[in-house]
């Protein structure tokens, strides 16, 4: 071994030794403090602000109306009254809640059948497929992405009713249906994700176009089909506005129904002293009822959400 040798292998531990206690001073500065600090504010602003109103949600159908404004927030009530505001929201209108979440299934599930029927292939074109206007076709999709949809509520229920299809289910279907973000998703995903190799060795085997889309693309966009899926569901789930304008009465889902409990509070509405009351721990179960679909199909399709959501991230 020469001289040269030694005195490298010497150094090497004591420049090993100096990195890690570089390593660790650097753990320890004011600056990875304060990082650290950081982030467990943010981590706790957002625990406050998101977490805690939830807790507070699932206790509050436990309790009495006097319980909810005078008591702990974060206290259990107890079984007894639990069972007491399920009876007062089943009777309500001969328990029209459950009318309400069937409307909202049967709009919602109808909708988003139309809508992966229609995005899927027209996502798959725009990234794949090329014809005419095809540029127009993709500017137009993202145009019309910027668009309110609050804004088109007018325009569709002119449109709707000419036809006379307002007060029917289809006025609300139809433009649940109409889902330009999900094409969008879409053909982002196709572009990105999917070789066009693998799909142009299809055509050489003589698979024509509908086959290549049925067999080799659409066994790939499982994760994007169940991306635009959710996406589409909890939009249409959670809308508002085009049902109340389109469907009112029983044929409302059921957040056009949580409205119309909420006017039958007394403490948001004075004037319904009168009539059949809604208490707010009532109220609050009604709320967890409407949640509770889309919540239970998140917690079983997040591991393909994340997939569709990741998938776009690389290019081949």
């Amino acid at each position: 071994m020469t001289a040269t040798e030694s005195i490298v292998r010497q150094s090497a531990p004591d420049a090993r030794s100096g990195r890690l206690r570089a390593r660790g001073e650097g753990q320890h500065s004011p600056r990875t403090w304060v990082a650290r600090v950081l982030a467990w504010a943010v981590l706790a602003f957002f625990v406050v602000f998101f977490i805690l109103p939830i807790v507070w949600l699932l206790l509050a159908p436990t309790k009495t109306p006097r319980q909810l404004l005078l008591d702990n927030p974060f206290s259990f009530g107890g079984f007894d009254t639990l069972a007491a505001n399920w009876d007062a929201l089943m009777t309500f209108q001969n328990g029209i809640v459950w009318v309400w979440m069937g409307n909202a299934t049967l709009y919602a599930g109808v909708a988003l059948v139309i809508t992966l029927v229609v995005s899927i292939p027209a996502g798959y074109a725009l990234a794949l497929v090329e014809f005419r206007f095809r540029s127009l076709l993709l500017m137009v999709t993202l145009v019309v992405m910027l668009i309110p949809n609050t804004a088109l509520v007018l325009p569709v229920f002119l449109e709707l009713s000419a036809v006379g299809l307002v007060g029917t289910p289809w006025s609300v279907i139809l433009p649940f249906s109409f889902f330009p973000f999900g094409v969008y998703l879409t053909y982002i995903y196709f572009s990105t994700a999917v070789s066009r190799d693998l799909l142009n060795a299809a055509r050489i085997d003589g698979a024509g176009e509908f086959r290549v889309f049925a067999q080799v693309a659409m066994p790939l966009a499982t994760p994007v089909i169940a991306l635009v899926g959710f996406f589409n569901l909890v939009a249409n789930w959670n809308n508002y506005f085009l049902p109340f304008v389109m469907v009112p009465g029983r044929k409302s889902p059921i957040q056009v129904g949580l409205a119309e409990l909420l006017s039958n509070v007394p403490l948001f509405n004075p004037t319904s002293s009168g009539s059949v009351t809604i208490d707010l721990p009532v109220l609050a179960m009604a709320t967890i009822i409407s949640v509770a679909p889309v919540l239970v199909i998140f917690l079983f399709s997040q591991r393909f959400l994340v997939s569709g959501l990741t998938a776009g991230g690389t290019k081949e």
